[in-house]
């Protein structure tokens, strides 16, 4: 239809998944909490080589956490999310345009429609809910045909997360450690064909349990002691009246 309508007509296509594979390494380190995450931030924000940075994460409160944590160890870095004002998302993006600052920490909602130049390294702190959306974070890096990294960070509740975006890109991330930030959680022991999580067998024990709780039998009623009829009372209130024994036949 549009070839008949339009002479030479421009096909735009924006965050396309296959300028992710060529463009962008893609790696994941595990985590063992957001404690964990955090140290790994600091060491990869030291360690690697990179003109700005952006660390996504998922909530605002989550942001201001790790934008504190930052700041605590001396580094100059910005924050957005939705509770801040124009002019704040305004001087942050300037600061970063012009190499003041070479971080920011931003959630989704903050960062749409961010374009600045020399974005080389991006790091989901949180991994995002759907494949759309790490696509958007990752495609703030690696563009005009220059080279990105994308860092995700993973612990035991962003792996099912993670699984469904490497479907989703038809890709498996690289796997990476950090000698010496090395931590107890290494991933799934059982992984599904989907390469989900397999459930463990915990929930097994768990779910035998309440099976076999719900299978026992009903607990029987206590028995109720029966109480003797109280004595009949005469009309004057004095003395208690004898029940009279019915005649025999």
């Amino acid at each position: 239809m549009v070839g008949k309508v339009l002479r030479d007509p421009l096909h735009l296509q924006l965050n396309r998944v296959s300028e992710l594979n060529e463009t962008t390494r893609q790696q994941i380190i595990t985590a063992d909490d957001p404690a964990h995450k955090e140290r790994l931030v600091q060491w990869l924000l030291a360690n690697e080589t990179y003109q700005k940075a952006v660390i996504f994460t998922n909530t605002r409160a989550q942001a201001d956490r790790l934008y504190g944590h930052l700041v605590a160890g001396d580094m100059k870095v910005f924050v957005l999310h939705g509770e801040k004002d124009q002019k704040e998302r305004k001087l942050a993006i300037e600061r970063l345009k012009q190499g003041g600052v070479k971080v920011l920490v931003a959630t989704d909602v903050a960062a749409r429609g961010l374009d600045i130049e020399g974005m080389d390294l991006v790091i989901n702190f949180d991994m995002p809910r759907s494949g759309d959306e790490y696509v958007h974070r990752v495609g703030r890096t690696g563009r005009a045909g220059g080279e990105g990294l994308a860092i995700s960070l993973i612990c035991h509740n962003d792996w099912n997360l993670m699984s469904s975006i490497e479907r989703y890109l038809k890709q498996r991330f690289e796997r990476r450690v950090i000698k010496g930030l090395k931590g107890s959680y290494q991933g799934p022991k059982n992984l599904k064909a989907s390469g989900k999580a397999a459930g463990t067998k915990k929930k097994k024990i768990e779910k035998k349990k309440a099976a076999e709780k719900k299978a026992k039998p009903a607990a029987k009623r206590p028995k109720v002691a029966r109480h003797e009829p109280s004595p009949v009372v005469s009309q004057d209130g004095m003395a208690p009246l004898k029940r009279r024994k019915p005649a025999a036949d």
